[in-house]
């Protein structure tokens, strides 16, 4: 059983986000916790004079945000009537990365499934700020779709690495399983002017093949030191349908994250992008 959290601001990003989850997931049984933080709806209203005026409005979206959740699992059951799927929706009233963080340890989440971005829709950059937030902050597989991106199988799927992080059993088995449903190919990709491993990464490039054994891999050395310019290369020489990457401390994409450097340096996200989390839950 898959436990999917997928946060919804009931945006256009955000639906497609849920239909894509939806579809993705129809050969496993699972439970999809369909959640909306509504705290900062409430606190960003300027046309709040009083105590009770605030009261009156923060009962006014809670109904609101509960009314359209109900509709949006109705509408779910009608277009993908799938037994193996379980709808659970909440209105929660805080901050995105607090209930979702909660919600993850509470509920023992396998992943979450969100737009890169929301309601503003700023095609200028990668990532909203509340999905960079959730990719920075909440201790949980990510996968971020974006918002024109329309369900296809993943077949191929890229994951760039250079064999230095010692990976978590249970975030493979998410990869697994996604990989051995749809028979996809998962491509490794190494990027360095050193072709030759330490025995470190020797080590940690065994592990991966024995995790993932029942996958059809293919590993890829890129003599580079341009990471960035030989992902985007990869997703196209490839047809890549998702790119997989880890998140851990002093790693490449903790670095793009915390410093907010994906748009500046031109890592063109067009594919679903799934973020493991190689920090301690």
């Amino acid at each position: 059983m898959q436990k999917i959290i997928v946060p919804t601001d009931f945006s256009e990003n955000a639906l497609n986000a849920l239909y894509y989850a939806v579809e993705l997931f129809k050969y496993e049984y699972c439970e999809f916790y369909i959640i909306h933080a509504y705290a900062d709806e409430v606190y960003n209203n300027n046309d709040m004079t009083s105590r009770k005026r605030f009261e009156e409005n923060k009962a006014s979206v809670l109904k609101h945000s509960e009314g359209t959740l109900t509709s949006l699992r109705d509408d779910l059951l009608l277009v993908s009537p799938n037994p193996r799927h379980t709808y659970i929706t909440l209105s929660l009233f805080g901050s995105l990365v607090d209930e979702t963080n909660e919600l993850v340890d509470k509920e023992n989440i396998d992943s979450i499934v969100m737009g890169t971005r929301g309601k503003t829709d700023d095609r200028t950059i990668t990532f909203g700020s509340y999905t960079l937030q959730v990719l920075k902050y909440v201790k949980c597989p990510v996968l971020a779709i974006p918002s024109e991106y329309k369900y296809t199988q993943p077949k191929n799927i890229l994951f760039p690495t250079d064999f230095k992080l010692p990976y978590k059993r249970r975030e493979l088995k998410i990869l697994h399983c996604l990989a051995k449903s749809y028979r996809s190919v998962i491509h490794f990709l190494y990027v360095s002017k050193y072709e030759r491993l330490a025995f470190r990464q020797d080590d940690h490039k065994l592990f991966l093949s024995e995790t993932l054994a029942g996958n059809k891999i293919e590993f890829h050395t890129v003599n580079s030191d341009d990471v960035t310019m030989s992902i985007n290369e990869s997703i196209s020489r490839y047809e890549v349908q998702m790119l997989v990457m880890i998140n851990s401390r002093q790693s490449y994409l903790e670095s793009l994250l915390y410093e907010s450097k994906i748009d500046t340096i031109g890592l063109h996200l067009k594919v679903p992008f799934l973020v493991m989390q190689n920090l301690s839950r």
